[in-house]
């Protein structure tokens, strides 16, 4: 049995560098690989490209990487609750490319899968499919996509074993399954790592195939971006 565990966030991330492009697994603050994030912040790496479904917010998550300007492109559907992702935008600082959601998930899944390319409907007619490949399908038209290409994807789960199998809990199993085995390498964070052979194979949600690099996250805060509650009666 192939052994993926690594001792902690600096051996997961050995290799990462300037000028890369990365995935990061989860929607809004919720399910995002904080250690990576912080310690690519740490790192201080530059002019890297990110896809993520959002950058969060502000102070936060991917957030701490823009306020820093090391992201050079953000690959996103929305920009969210990130002022500082708007204004960077608005003025031109960052190169920004937004995707229909789906479409943005399904670019990933086609990494995943080692297909290069596939075709949607979401976004014909629109400035999304400027420039790119259109075909009709029994009455319908579509636009061509391709898969994404990216060095680093980095998720987190909340159960693993050594051998990079992995279990979501939640609404945490949002863009995190897909992006495993999208990229050159996949770092998985998890909040409890555990040997291989335990966890029951019926409960995992991706194969330690998709993974390279798996260690045991810390100090998770797992903030919230909009707390509603109810008054009380």
């Amino acid at each position: 049995m192939i052994r993926k565990k690594v001792a902690n966030v600096k051996e997961a991330l050995q290799g990462v560098a300037n000028g890369m492009t990365f995935m990061l697994g989860g929607f809004g603050l919720c399910g995002i690989p904080e250690n990576a994030i912080a310690e690519l912040v740490e790192m201080g790496v530059k002019d890297i490209s990110c896809i993520s479904n959002n950058a969060g917010v502000d102070d936060f998550g991917l957030g701490l990487l823009l306020q820093k300007r090391q992201i050079k492109k953000m690959i996103s559907s929305y920009v969210g609750e990130n002022d500082e992702f708007e204004r960077q935008m608005l003025s031109g600082e960052l190169e920004v490319e937004l995707t229909p959601q789906g479409t943005l998930a399904e670019k990933c899944r086609a990494a995943q899968a080692g297909f290069p390319a596939f075709y949607t409907p979401a976004g014909y007619g629109t400035e999304v499919a400027e420039g790119k490949e259109t075909r009709e399908f029994n009455g319908k038209m579509y636009v061509l996509e391709t898969a994404y290409k990216a060095d680093f994807s980095f998720v987190k789960a909340w159960k693993g074993d050594e051998a990079g199998n992995l279990i979501f809990k939640g609404t945490a199993r949002n863009f995190n399954p897909c992006m495993c085995g999208a990229a050159k390498i996949t770092v998985a964070e998890v909040e409890e790592l555990v040997p291989a052979g335990t966890l029951n194979p019926n409960e995992i949600h991706v194969p330690g195939i998709f993974v390279q690099r798996i260690f045991q996250g810390e100090h998770y805060e797992k903030r919230i971006e909009q707390r509603t509650v109810r008054q009380r009666d």
